[in-house]
């Protein structure tokens, strides 16, 4: 396996990079900078004085650059650019896989994103840009595909002409070749990449010329996977990933900025509720994710009290296991677990089930808590995401194995 190069930053530009279980450090920066960096959500940056600020991790995981600053706050673990590509994207059809994504990993964020992009858009666009049908609404003079008719009506009441039509075109304007011009567009903005990088990305952004830019702030457009699209899927997971998570704008002077912040407990949750949903369907039932239930009696909606297990598996139309996931709330955070064990007692409580499963990001053994007074059972299980993601995944297989051999031995028992 090649080694990765070195990250080589612009002369002048100073490299901070905090754990996400970090207490923070205490840096020299200028006002714009300390102001991007709130903006973005990374860390707070929080005046002390003669240009000092004490800059803390704000819960989630990333990288922020400016003109004169790269701060990246990187997962606990050290995780890689690869195995976070795998947990943002599962959730999206099939999710990356080894054989699917070749992401380059460097230790620099940014360089990795931009190499990566560039490689799999060079496979996506090796031979050209994609070409479907889509649906053109259009004001002619003659018959082409159908007529709109109550756009007809109520725009041009009592005229023949023009038509007010709609037809299917074969073109290059489609879902995936402007997602992957603006995920392309997005990282040539952001400041730093090398101008080999750069270059390459521009090229590819040519291809897609004839492509409708996507407008700032707009939803994506919907694509679906299909084996005429194949080869664009690794590079439309990646782009999705830099469109949803990224953003890059120009400061004074054509000054770029950029941020890349990613939400790890929201992720992990997402993906916990997903791979688990996939693993239990080798059982009978079904899995619903971020189910809501009532905890109490109330009359009035106002008095109600929901509780939002991550997922609940049903049998019969009855629950029968339910699950949550905490990234922080593993052993190697320091957390205390309480929060957490009330929490999988509320659901216990509310959905008449006697077991809860605590799933939490890090390393050690699957523990059983017995909770007194009671006959509800809280198992904390931990997903070692240091692991290759087919490792990860046969960790989630095994929890489905275990909570439904759990609940099958309770009800014979």
């Amino acid at each position: 396996m090649a080694i990765p190069p070195r990250p080589r930053h612009a002369p002048g530009v100073r490299h901070i990079v905090l754990d996400e279980l970090s207490r923070g450090v205490v840096e020299r920066l200028d006002a714009a900078t300390a102001a991007f960096l709130n903006a973005s959500g990374l860390a707070t940056a929080a005046p002390m004085g003669m240009g000092l600020y004490r800059i803390e991790p704000a819960g989630k995981v990333g990288s922020v650059r400016t003109p004169s600053v790269q701060f990246e706050v990187r997962p606990k673990g050290r995780l890689g650019l690869r195995r976070l590509l795998f947990l943002l994207s599962y959730a999206g059809e099939q999710g990356f896989r080894d054989d699917s994504v070749a992401a380059v990993e460097h230790q620099d964020l940014w360089s990795a994103l931009a190499e990566s992009l560039a490689q799999l858009a060079e496979r996506a666009l090796s031979r050209g840009p994609l070409q479907g049908y889509v649906t053109v609404d259009e004001s002619l003079r003659t018959v082409k595909g159908r007529i709109r008719i109550s756009d007809q009506i109520s725009r041009r009441p009592g005229l023949l002409v023009p038509l007010e039509v709609s037809y299917d075109e074969f073109s290059e304007d489609i879902a995936e070749n402007r997602i992957l011009r603006a995920a392309l567009a997005r990282m040539g903005q952001v400041p730093g990449v090398r101008p080999e990088v750069l270059s390459r990305l521009r090229r590819l952004g040519g291809k897609l010329d004839a492509v409708t830019p996507l407008l700032p702030g707009a939803p994506l457009p919907k694509w679906q996977a299909s084996r005429m699209n194949l080869r664009f899927h690794a590079a439309l997971r990646l782009a999705e990933v830099i469109l949803r998570n990224c953003s890059a704008e120009a400061g004074e002077g054509k000054q770029r900025s950029a941020a890349f912040v990613v939400d790890m407990s929201t992720v992990f949750k997402e993906f916990v509720g997903v791979a688990l949903r996939d693993a239990m369907r080798a059982h009978p039932g079904e899995t619903r994710l971020q189910y809501g239930a009532l905890l109490n009696e109330a009359v009035r909606d106002s008095d109600r009290i929901t509780v939002r297990p991550d997922a609940v598996h049903f049998l019969g139309g009855r629950p029968v296991v339910v699950y949550g996931a905490n990234y922080a709330a593993g052993p190697d955070t320091g957390a205390s677990p309480n929060t957490d064990h009330y929490r999988m007692l509320a659901y216990c409580t509310a959905l008449r089930v006697p077991t809860a499963w605590l799933v939490y990001a890090g390393s050690g053994e699957m523990k059983l808590r017995r909770i007194l007074n009671t006959d509800i059972d809280v198992v904390e299980y931990p997903l070692d995401l240091s692991k290759p993601p087919a490792e990860i995944l046969a960790a989630v297989t095994d929890l489905a194995e275990q909570s439904w051999g759990e609940m099958v031995r309770q009800a014979r028992g």
